[in-house]
């Protein structure tokens, strides 16, 4: 894998299907572009927030594939290592390379939470079988990961000399955020931001090197981070406080919200996922439209109700 230093806002490209329930290779193009016309400067998939757990080996190859011919060359891709045992995801990023992935984010899984030495036999089986990648280790809260306490995480680090960034996701993130970065390894490139960039400032207050949100804001999430990086701080806080009533409503609904998101930007074509979420009432889809509306006069980009 193609190795370069990973900042700034690398989105989660999330999973579009079709009426029939098949993945949808024309709007994994649309997806693609707008993570790349939005300023993104990496390209994550497949990750938590692209429904990775209900993907088939293949689907993930067929759209990670699609996603690189896209993309072209243009900015860093990420893979992700996916669901299973250190061997099933030493094989799915194997089977990623022939696409000029960057790096690899591996989660440290739920049964885990309690056992750092398994986590670190899990990671180091995994660098073992893929010497020659850099990684991201995803520490992630229960249910969805281990959510192991930073010094753990950083002693996990310390071992692996392939784990080159870490992206903390465990609540609350801002303090461990700052104990990860004061005791990292000399070999640690960075620390990244997640949580659906709900904490986004107070990440980049304390020294992210970048942040890997959802997709469907990504040019105000650029906007953030471009703004807050030339100093304009008081402008990156005004676009976050805007975009805040939209990121909650993410929590609840996940990937479903993305969707709907992408439909009103015409990049998909419906909120079909394949997580057990919960639907949208229209209440809610008028509730997500109004703050649609309020923040499209940050990119300039009039939203039609």
């Amino acid at each position: 894998m193609n190795r370069i230093e990973l900042n700034g806002i690398l989105p989660v490209i999330p999973t579009p299907y079709n009426e029939d329930g098949t993945v949808d290779k024309v709007s994994i193009i649309k997806i693609t572009e707008f993570c790349i016309e939005s300023g993104a400067s990496a390209l994550v998939f497949p990750g938590v927030a692209s429904e990775y757990d209900y993907l088939t080996a293949e689907e993930r190859l067929a759209l990670l594939k699609k996603i690189h011919e896209v993309n072209n060359g243009r900015l860093p891709l990420i893979c992700g290592g996916g669901k299973g045992d250190a061997e099933t995801i030493a094989q799915n990023i194997s089977r990623s390379e022939p696409f000029g992935c960057h790096a690899a984010m591996i989660l440290i899984p739920n049964q885990y939470a309690n056992d750092e030495k398994g986590a670190l036999d899990f990671m180091s089986e995994i660098a073992r079988r893929v010497p020659k990648v850099s990684i991201i280790l995803q520490n992630a809260p229960t249910p969805i990961g281990a959510g192991l306490s930073p010094k753990a995480i950083c002693r996990i680090a310390a071992e692996i000399e392939q784990v080159k960034y870490i992206k903390e996701e465990t609540l609350p993130s801002g303090a461990r955020i700052t104990e990860l970065i004061d005791n990292a390894p000399k070999h640690l490139v960075g620390v990244i931001g997640g949580g659906g960039a709900r904490y986004i400032i107070d990440e980049m207050n304390r020294g992210v090197i970048g942040a890997m949100p959802a997709a469907e804001i990504t040019d105000l999430h650029v906007m953030m981070w471009n703004t807050f990086k030339t100093g304009d701080i008081e402008t990156s806080r005004e676009i976050y406080t805007q975009s805040l009533p939209l990121l909650i409503i993410q929590a609840i609904y996940r990937m479903r919200l993305t969707k709907y998101v992408l439909t009103r930007k015409g990049v998909f074509k419906n909120t079909i996922v394949r997580a057990p979420l919960p639907e949208l009432d229209d209440l809610d889809k008028k509730e997500i439209d109004f703050q649609l509306k309020n923040l499209s006069k940050y990119t300039q980009k009039e939203f039609t109700l």
